[in-house]
Protein backbone atom coordinates (compact mmCIF):
# COMPACT_ATOMS: atom_id res chain seq x y z
CA UNK A 1 0.00 0.00 0.00
CA UNK A 2 0.94 3.66 -0.46
CA UNK A 3 0.34 6.18 2.10
CA UNK A 4 1.07 9.94 2.92
CA UNK A 5 1.08 11.19 6.68
CA UNK A 6 0.66 14.97 6.43
CA UNK A 7 1.79 17.56 8.54
CA UNK A 8 4.32 16.08 10.76
CA UNK A 9 7.25 16.88 12.62
CA UNK A 10 10.77 14.79 11.83
CA UNK A 11 13.97 14.89 14.10
CA UNK A 12 12.70 18.70 15.08
CA UNK A 13 11.88 19.59 11.19
CA UNK A 14 7.92 21.19 11.45
CA UNK A 15 5.36 20.95 8.45
CA UNK A 16 6.64 17.91 6.59
CA UNK A 17 4.82 15.14 4.47
CA UNK A 18 6.22 11.54 4.81
CA UNK A 19 5.63 9.14 1.81
CA UNK A 20 5.21 5.14 2.52
CA UNK A 21 5.60 2.84 -0.35
CA UNK A 22 5.88 -1.05 0.14
CA UNK A 23 6.55 -1.12 3.74
CA UNK A 24 9.36 1.77 3.75
CA UNK A 25 9.45 5.32 3.49
CA UNK A 26 10.05 6.41 -0.16
CA UNK A 27 9.80 10.43 0.46
CA UNK A 28 10.15 13.23 3.13
CA UNK A 29 8.96 16.71 1.67
CA UNK A 30 6.72 19.20 2.13
CA UNK A 31 3.39 19.35 0.03
CA UNK A 32 4.12 16.12 -1.19
CA UNK A 33 1.89 14.93 -3.73
CA UNK A 34 -2.00 13.54 -3.13
CA UNK A 35 -2.30 9.57 -2.87
CA UNK A 36 -5.19 7.81 -1.92
CA UNK A 37 -4.49 6.96 1.99
CA UNK A 38 -3.38 9.98 3.68
CA UNK A 39 -3.27 10.38 7.68
CA UNK A 40 -3.29 14.01 9.08
CA UNK A 41 -0.67 14.20 11.52
CA UNK A 42 -1.52 18.02 12.97
CA UNK A 43 1.82 18.45 13.93
CA UNK A 44 2.62 15.68 16.14
CA UNK A 45 6.13 14.17 16.06
CA UNK A 46 6.82 10.89 13.94
CA UNK A 47 9.49 8.73 15.39
CA UNK A 48 10.80 5.27 15.02
CA UNK A 49 8.38 2.99 16.63
CA UNK A 50 9.81 1.62 19.39
CA UNK A 51 11.62 -1.59 21.01
CA UNK A 52 11.21 -3.16 23.89
CA UNK A 53 14.46 -4.95 23.86
CA UNK A 54 13.99 -7.59 26.98
CA UNK A 55 9.98 -8.85 27.20
CA UNK A 56 8.23 -12.51 28.10
CA UNK A 57 5.06 -12.50 25.96
CA UNK A 58 3.66 -15.92 27.22
CA UNK A 59 4.45 -13.98 30.63
CA UNK A 60 2.94 -11.13 29.82
CA UNK A 61 -0.28 -13.01 28.43
CA UNK A 62 -0.80 -15.11 30.96
CA UNK A 63 -1.05 -12.16 33.83
CA UNK A 64 -4.76 -11.61 31.99
CA UNK A 65 -5.85 -14.44 33.85
CA UNK A 66 -3.90 -14.27 37.01
CA UNK A 67 -4.09 -12.49 40.60
CA UNK A 68 -1.24 -9.73 40.77
CA UNK A 69 -0.30 -8.63 43.78
CA UNK A 70 0.14 -4.40 43.49
CA UNK A 71 -0.45 -2.55 46.21
CA UNK A 72 0.09 -5.62 48.75
CA UNK A 73 2.44 -4.86 51.69
CA UNK A 74 0.85 -7.02 54.31
CA UNK A 75 0.33 -10.82 55.22
CA UNK A 76 -3.62 -10.02 55.60
CA UNK A 77 -3.55 -8.06 52.46
CA UNK A 78 -2.05 -11.06 50.91
CA UNK A 79 -4.69 -13.22 52.47
CA UNK A 80 -7.31 -11.06 51.16
CA UNK A 81 -6.45 -11.34 47.85
CA UNK A 82 -6.20 -14.93 47.64
CA UNK A 83 -9.86 -14.96 49.36
CA UNK A 84 -11.02 -12.90 46.42
CA UNK A 85 -9.74 -15.23 44.00
CA UNK A 86 -10.50 -18.20 45.58
CA UNK A 87 -14.16 -17.14 46.36
CA UNK A 88 -14.47 -16.52 42.34
CA UNK A 89 -13.63 -20.02 41.10
CA UNK A 90 -14.65 -23.44 41.80
CA UNK A 91 -13.17 -26.01 44.24
CA UNK A 92 -10.51 -27.43 42.48
CA UNK A 93 -9.61 -24.70 39.98
CA UNK A 94 -6.08 -23.83 39.45
CA UNK A 95 -5.21 -20.03 40.87
CA UNK A 96 -2.08 -18.36 39.68
CA UNK A 97 -1.11 -15.20 41.85
CA UNK A 98 2.00 -13.64 40.51
CA UNK A 99 4.56 -10.62 41.91
CA UNK A 100 5.29 -12.34 45.19
CA UNK A 101 7.90 -10.53 47.39
CA UNK A 102 8.93 -11.82 51.30
CA UNK A 103 8.32 -8.10 52.70
CA UNK A 104 4.48 -9.07 51.98
CA UNK A 105 4.35 -12.03 54.45
CA UNK A 106 7.07 -13.84 54.72
CA UNK A 107 8.98 -16.95 53.67
CA UNK A 108 6.12 -18.64 51.32
CA UNK A 109 5.66 -22.97 51.74
CA UNK A 110 3.04 -25.14 51.19
CA UNK A 111 1.99 -25.51 54.16
CA UNK A 112 1.04 -22.00 54.92
CA UNK A 113 -0.67 -21.30 51.15
CA UNK A 114 -2.87 -24.66 52.23
CA UNK A 115 -4.07 -22.42 55.37
CA UNK A 116 -4.92 -19.63 52.32
CA UNK A 117 -6.49 -22.21 50.13
CA UNK A 118 -7.20 -25.21 51.26
CA UNK A 119 -9.94 -26.02 48.02
CA UNK A 120 -7.44 -24.84 45.25
CA UNK A 121 -4.82 -25.68 43.38
CA UNK A 122 -2.88 -22.48 44.11
CA UNK A 123 0.91 -21.63 42.76
CA UNK A 124 2.09 -17.89 43.75
CA UNK A 125 5.44 -16.88 41.58
CA UNK A 126 8.03 -14.73 43.20
CA UNK A 127 8.58 -11.33 41.57
CA UNK A 128 12.12 -12.35 40.13
CA UNK A 129 9.78 -15.13 38.10
CA UNK A 130 12.57 -17.95 39.52
CA UNK A 131 10.41 -19.26 42.25
CA UNK A 132 6.74 -20.30 42.21
CA UNK A 133 5.35 -22.03 45.31
CA UNK A 134 2.48 -24.41 45.19
CA UNK A 135 0.07 -25.31 47.43
CA UNK A 136 -0.66 -29.38 48.34
CA UNK A 137 -3.70 -29.68 45.98
CA UNK A 138 -1.08 -27.46 43.03
CA UNK A 139 1.74 -30.84 44.28
CA UNK A 140 -0.98 -33.41 43.57
CA UNK A 141 -1.84 -31.99 40.34
CA UNK A 142 1.29 -32.78 38.78
CA UNK A 143 1.56 -36.29 39.92
CA UNK A 144 4.54 -37.91 40.77
CA UNK A 145 8.08 -38.73 39.07
CA UNK A 146 10.38 -36.95 36.69
CA UNK A 147 10.37 -33.96 39.16
CA UNK A 148 13.18 -31.35 38.00
CA UNK A 149 16.13 -30.33 40.07
CA UNK A 150 14.64 -27.42 41.52
CA UNK A 151 11.50 -28.57 42.99
CA UNK A 152 10.93 -29.05 46.64
CA UNK A 153 7.89 -30.87 47.47
CA UNK A 154 8.65 -31.03 51.35
CA UNK A 155 8.29 -26.57 50.90
CA UNK A 156 6.33 -26.91 47.70
CA UNK A 157 8.80 -24.45 45.84
CA UNK A 158 9.58 -25.01 42.25
CA UNK A 159 13.10 -23.11 41.09
CA UNK A 160 12.94 -22.22 37.67
CA UNK A 161 10.46 -24.81 36.54
CA UNK A 162 8.14 -22.47 34.30
CA UNK A 163 8.58 -25.30 31.67
CA UNK A 164 8.36 -28.17 33.54
CA UNK A 165 5.22 -26.59 35.26
CA UNK A 166 3.53 -25.94 31.68
CA UNK A 167 3.67 -29.77 30.74
CA UNK A 168 2.28 -30.96 34.20
CA UNK A 169 -0.72 -28.22 34.26
CA UNK A 170 -1.11 -28.73 30.51
CA UNK A 171 -2.88 -25.34 30.09
CA UNK A 172 -3.79 -23.93 26.56
CA UNK A 173 -1.80 -21.17 25.53
CA UNK A 174 -2.70 -17.65 26.78
CA UNK A 175 -4.04 -15.29 23.78
CA UNK A 176 -1.17 -13.23 22.54
CA UNK A 177 -3.96 -10.75 20.66
CA UNK A 178 -4.26 -8.49 23.56
CA UNK A 179 -0.54 -8.37 24.09
CA UNK A 180 0.07 -7.26 20.38
CA UNK A 181 -2.75 -4.95 20.50
CA UNK A 182 -1.89 -2.94 24.19
CA UNK A 183 2.26 -3.15 23.18
CA UNK A 184 0.73 -1.34 19.95
CA UNK A 185 -1.34 1.44 21.70
CA UNK A 186 2.19 2.17 23.28
CA UNK A 187 4.00 2.90 19.94
CA UNK A 188 5.86 -0.39 19.69
CA UNK A 189 6.90 -2.22 16.90
CA UNK A 190 9.50 -4.54 17.68
CA UNK A 191 10.12 -7.05 20.63
CA UNK A 192 12.74 -9.12 21.79
CA UNK A 193 11.78 -12.31 23.89
CA UNK A 194 14.40 -13.08 26.43
CA UNK A 195 12.54 -16.33 27.72
CA UNK A 196 15.43 -19.10 27.96
CA UNK A 197 12.77 -21.84 27.98
CA UNK A 198 11.85 -20.88 24.73
CA UNK A 199 11.77 -24.22 22.10
CA UNK A 200 11.15 -24.72 18.25
CA UNK A 201 7.11 -25.19 19.82
CA UNK A 202 6.77 -21.91 21.70
CA UNK A 203 9.12 -20.17 18.71
CA UNK A 204 6.37 -21.79 16.63
CA UNK A 205 3.30 -20.67 18.31
CA UNK A 206 4.75 -16.69 18.47
CA UNK A 207 5.85 -17.10 14.67
CA UNK A 208 1.81 -17.79 13.94
CA UNK A 209 0.37 -15.20 16.21
CA UNK A 210 2.79 -12.81 14.41
CA UNK A 211 1.95 -14.20 10.35
CA UNK A 212 -1.81 -13.51 12.13
CA UNK A 213 -1.43 -9.99 13.09
CA UNK A 214 -2.07 -11.32 16.79
CA UNK A 215 1.30 -10.04 17.53
CA UNK A 216 2.31 -7.52 14.75
CA UNK A 217 5.77 -6.12 16.05
CA UNK A 218 8.98 -7.71 14.42
CA UNK A 219 9.96 -10.43 16.82
CA UNK A 220 13.58 -11.61 18.13
CA UNK A 221 13.78 -14.50 20.08
CA UNK A 222 16.30 -15.61 22.88
CA UNK A 223 16.34 -19.02 23.52
CA UNK A 224 18.51 -21.58 25.78
CA UNK A 225 19.36 -24.07 22.99
CA UNK A 226 19.34 -24.33 19.28
CA UNK A 227 17.23 -22.35 17.86
CA UNK A 228 16.22 -21.71 13.66
CA UNK A 229 15.01 -18.78 11.65
CA UNK A 230 11.69 -19.31 9.72
CA UNK A 231 12.07 -19.08 6.20
CA UNK A 232 9.36 -15.98 6.14
CA UNK A 233 11.22 -13.90 8.82
CA UNK A 234 8.14 -14.36 11.24
CA UNK A 235 10.67 -13.81 13.75
CA UNK A 236 14.52 -13.53 14.11
CA UNK A 237 17.20 -15.17 15.95
CA UNK A 238 18.12 -13.14 18.74
CA UNK A 239 20.80 -13.95 21.56
CA UNK A 240 21.36 -17.78 23.92
CA UNK A 241 20.53 -16.96 27.22
CA UNK A 242 21.76 -17.73 30.00
CA UNK A 243 20.25 -18.16 33.01
CA UNK A 244 21.82 -16.71 36.95
CA UNK A 245 20.82 -17.52 40.13
CA UNK A 246 22.36 -16.02 42.97
CA UNK A 247 21.89 -19.07 45.36
CA UNK A 248 23.20 -21.31 43.03
CA UNK A 249 25.63 -19.99 40.40
CA UNK A 250 27.03 -22.00 37.99
CA UNK A 251 30.92 -23.41 37.08
CA UNK A 252 33.49 -20.66 35.41
CA UNK A 253 34.16 -23.13 32.90
CA UNK A 254 30.59 -24.39 32.25
CA UNK A 255 29.44 -20.69 31.71
CA UNK A 256 32.37 -20.36 29.21
CA UNK A 257 31.82 -23.37 28.02
CA UNK A 258 28.30 -21.94 27.04
CA UNK A 259 29.23 -18.89 25.78
CA UNK A 260 31.34 -20.71 23.19
CA UNK A 261 28.48 -22.89 22.33
CA UNK A 262 26.58 -19.61 21.51
CA UNK A 263 29.39 -19.04 18.81
CA UNK A 264 29.45 -22.54 17.72
CA UNK A 265 25.59 -21.68 16.57
CA UNK A 266 26.99 -18.15 15.16
CA UNK A 267 24.98 -16.18 18.23
CA UNK A 268 26.02 -13.83 20.44
CA UNK A 269 24.99 -14.67 24.54
CA UNK A 270 22.51 -12.43 26.80
CA UNK A 271 22.93 -12.95 30.51
CA UNK A 272 20.20 -12.83 33.25
CA UNK A 273 22.18 -10.81 35.66
CA UNK A 274 20.94 -8.94 38.28
CA UNK A 275 23.08 -9.07 41.58
CA UNK A 276 26.61 -8.12 42.05
CA UNK A 277 28.17 -11.50 42.38
CA UNK A 278 26.19 -12.76 38.85
CA UNK A 279 27.58 -9.64 37.26
CA UNK A 280 31.30 -10.54 38.56
CA UNK A 281 30.97 -14.04 37.29
CA UNK A 282 29.53 -12.60 34.02
CA UNK A 283 32.40 -10.66 33.38
CA UNK A 284 35.05 -13.26 34.46
CA UNK A 285 32.89 -16.03 32.06
CA UNK A 286 33.24 -13.38 29.16
CA UNK A 287 37.13 -12.71 29.85
CA UNK A 288 38.30 -16.01 29.72
CA UNK A 289 35.69 -17.05 26.92
CA UNK A 290 35.86 -13.78 24.95
CA UNK A 291 33.10 -11.36 24.20
CA UNK A 292 32.14 -8.50 21.66
CA UNK A 293 29.60 -6.37 20.43
CA UNK A 294 26.44 -8.32 20.48
CA UNK A 295 26.93 -9.74 23.87
CA UNK A 296 24.42 -8.54 27.03
CA UNK A 297 24.07 -8.61 30.60
CA UNK A 298 20.62 -8.40 31.12
CA UNK A 299 19.18 -5.66 33.98
CA UNK A 300 22.55 -4.76 35.43
CA UNK A 301 20.59 -5.04 38.46
CA UNK A 302 23.67 -4.19 40.65
CA UNK A 303 26.98 -2.82 38.81
CA UNK A 304 29.53 -1.33 41.69
CA UNK A 305 31.27 1.76 40.37
CA UNK A 306 34.58 -0.59 39.42
CA UNK A 307 32.97 -2.78 36.70
CA UNK A 308 31.79 0.07 34.46
CA UNK A 309 34.93 -0.42 32.39
CA UNK A 310 35.62 -3.85 32.57
CA UNK A 311 31.95 -3.30 30.66
CA UNK A 312 33.23 -1.09 28.08
CA UNK A 313 36.58 -2.77 27.92
CA UNK A 314 34.29 -6.15 26.87
CA UNK A 315 32.05 -4.33 24.31
CA UNK A 316 28.81 -5.63 26.50
CA UNK A 317 25.54 -4.15 26.43
CA UNK A 318 23.31 -3.29 29.37
CA UNK A 319 19.63 -4.02 28.65
CA UNK A 320 18.24 -2.42 31.64
CA UNK A 321 14.94 -1.46 33.07
CA UNK A 322 14.74 2.07 34.62
CA UNK A 323 10.52 1.10 35.79
CA UNK A 324 11.79 -0.79 38.45
CA UNK A 325 13.48 2.06 40.38
CA UNK A 326 9.68 3.55 40.55
CA UNK A 327 8.14 0.48 41.17
CA UNK A 328 10.08 -1.34 43.94
CA UNK A 329 12.33 1.64 44.68
CA UNK A 330 10.29 1.77 47.85
CA UNK A 331 11.32 -1.73 48.56
CA UNK A 332 15.06 -1.52 47.60
CA UNK A 333 15.40 1.88 49.88
CA UNK A 334 14.08 0.03 52.73
CA UNK A 335 15.95 -3.48 51.91
CA UNK A 336 19.18 -2.06 50.15
CA UNK A 337 22.15 -0.57 52.46
CA UNK A 338 22.21 3.01 51.31
CA UNK A 339 25.78 3.05 50.00
CA UNK A 340 24.82 0.55 47.20
CA UNK A 341 21.70 2.46 46.25
CA UNK A 342 23.52 4.73 43.81
CA UNK A 343 24.47 1.20 41.70
CA UNK A 344 20.87 0.10 41.16
CA UNK A 345 19.42 0.10 37.79
CA UNK A 346 22.69 2.23 36.45
CA UNK A 347 22.07 4.45 33.21
CA UNK A 348 23.87 7.69 32.89
CA UNK A 349 26.83 6.68 34.28
CA UNK A 350 27.00 3.29 32.31
CA UNK A 351 26.46 6.03 28.94
CA UNK A 352 29.10 8.73 30.12
CA UNK A 353 31.60 5.60 30.32
CA UNK A 354 30.46 4.66 26.66
CA UNK A 355 28.74 1.41 27.68
CA UNK A 356 25.95 0.86 25.21
CA UNK A 357 22.40 0.70 26.82
CA UNK A 358 19.40 -0.42 25.81
CA UNK A 359 15.64 -0.03 27.44
CA UNK A 360 13.23 -3.08 28.29
CA UNK A 361 10.00 -3.74 30.55
CA UNK A 362 11.07 -7.35 31.52
CA UNK A 363 6.98 -7.37 31.09
CA UNK A 364 5.46 -9.32 32.83
CA UNK A 365 7.64 -8.28 35.70
CA UNK A 366 7.42 -4.95 35.20
CA UNK A 367 5.02 -2.55 33.27
CA UNK A 368 5.03 -3.62 29.77
CA UNK A 369 4.43 0.76 29.10
CA UNK A 370 7.88 1.96 27.28
CA UNK A 371 6.61 5.53 28.33
CA UNK A 372 6.46 4.75 32.45
CA UNK A 373 9.97 2.95 31.77
CA UNK A 374 11.09 6.39 29.66
CA UNK A 375 9.67 8.35 33.64
CA UNK A 376 11.32 6.30 35.27
CA UNK A 377 14.90 6.95 33.74
CA UNK A 378 14.03 10.35 34.25
CA UNK A 379 12.85 11.21 37.58
CA UNK A 380 14.39 8.11 39.55
CA UNK A 381 11.96 8.04 42.11
CA UNK A 382 10.13 5.59 43.62
CA UNK A 383 6.45 5.33 43.90
CA UNK A 384 6.24 6.55 47.41
CA UNK A 385 8.61 9.32 45.97
CA UNK A 386 12.08 8.59 47.26
CA UNK A 387 14.90 9.35 45.28
CA UNK A 388 16.77 6.41 44.05
CA UNK A 389 20.72 6.76 42.42
CA UNK A 390 19.61 10.28 41.06
CA UNK A 391 23.18 10.70 39.16
CA UNK A 392 22.13 8.30 36.84
CA UNK A 393 19.09 10.13 35.97
CA UNK A 394 18.79 11.05 32.25
CA UNK A 395 16.95 13.76 30.45
CA UNK A 396 14.21 12.60 28.42
CA UNK A 397 15.32 12.57 24.64
CA UNK A 398 18.07 10.20 26.32
CA UNK A 399 15.70 7.91 27.66
CA UNK A 400 13.52 7.91 24.68
CA UNK A 401 16.47 6.85 22.48
CA UNK A 402 16.95 3.52 24.80
CA UNK A 403 14.12 2.29 22.69
CA UNK A 404 14.89 3.22 19.34
CA UNK A 405 17.58 1.12 18.29
CA UNK A 406 17.39 -1.71 16.21
CA UNK A 407 16.49 -4.60 17.84
CA UNK A 408 19.93 -6.86 16.14
CA UNK A 409 22.10 -3.89 17.91
CA UNK A 410 20.73 -2.55 21.36
CA UNK A 411 22.43 0.46 22.16
CA UNK A 412 24.24 0.12 19.09
CA UNK A 413 22.34 1.22 16.14
CA UNK A 414 19.83 4.11 16.36
CA UNK A 415 16.68 3.81 14.11
CA UNK A 416 15.71 6.64 12.00
CA UNK A 417 12.86 8.35 10.14
CA UNK A 418 14.71 8.72 6.82
CA UNK A 419 14.19 7.88 2.88
CA UNK A 420 14.72 3.58 2.65
CA UNK A 421 13.81 2.76 5.99
CA UNK A 422 11.42 0.56 7.41
CA UNK A 423 8.08 2.34 7.93
CA UNK A 424 7.89 1.04 11.19
CA UNK A 425 6.84 4.53 12.85
CA UNK A 426 4.51 6.07 16.24
CA UNK A 427 2.98 9.23 15.44
CA UNK A 428 2.60 11.54 18.56
CA UNK A 429 0.07 13.77 18.82
CA UNK A 430 2.15 16.70 19.51
CA UNK A 431 5.82 17.86 18.73
CA UNK A 432 8.63 15.67 20.32
CA UNK A 433 9.68 18.35 23.02
CA UNK A 434 6.54 19.06 24.29
CA UNK A 435 5.53 14.98 24.81
CA UNK A 436 8.74 14.54 26.62
CA UNK A 437 7.97 17.26 29.08
CA UNK A 438 5.62 14.59 30.34
CA UNK A 439 6.48 11.04 28.50
CA UNK A 440 2.80 9.15 28.27
CA UNK A 441 1.63 7.20 26.01
CA UNK A 442 -1.45 8.67 26.10
CA UNK A 443 0.65 10.41 23.61
CA UNK A 444 0.40 7.43 20.72
CA UNK A 445 -1.57 8.80 17.87
CA UNK A 446 -0.90 6.03 15.86
CA UNK A 447 1.74 3.10 15.44
CA UNK A 448 2.69 1.51 12.04
CA UNK A 449 4.53 -1.36 11.40
CA UNK A 450 5.76 -2.05 7.58
CA UNK A 451 3.29 0.85 6.84
CA UNK A 452 0.33 -0.32 7.84
CA UNK A 453 -1.77 1.28 10.36
CA UNK A 454 -1.91 -1.51 13.71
Amino acid sequence: MTLTIRNVEVEGRAGLDVRIADGRIAQIGRRLAACADEIDGRGGALIPGLCDHHIHLFGLAARADSVTLEGVATASRFAARIAAATAAKPAGAWVRVLGYHETMAGELTREALDRLAPRHRLRVQHQTGSLWVLNSLALAALGEGDDPPGLERATGRIWRGDAWLRTRIGAAPPPLRPVGARLARYGVTALTDASVTTDADAAGRLAQAHRAGALPQRLTLMSGGPLDAPPDGAFAVGPVKVLLDDHALIDLDDFAGRIAGARAQGRRVAVHCVTAAELALSLAAFGLAGAGPGDRIEHGGVIPPDAIGELRALGLTVVTQSAFIHERGDRYAAGVAAEDLPDLYRCASLLAAGVPVAGSSDAPYATPDPWLGIAAAVERRSAGGLAIGVGEAVDAATALDLYLDDPAAPGRARRRVAAGEPADLCLLDAPLREVLATPSSERVAATLIAGRPV
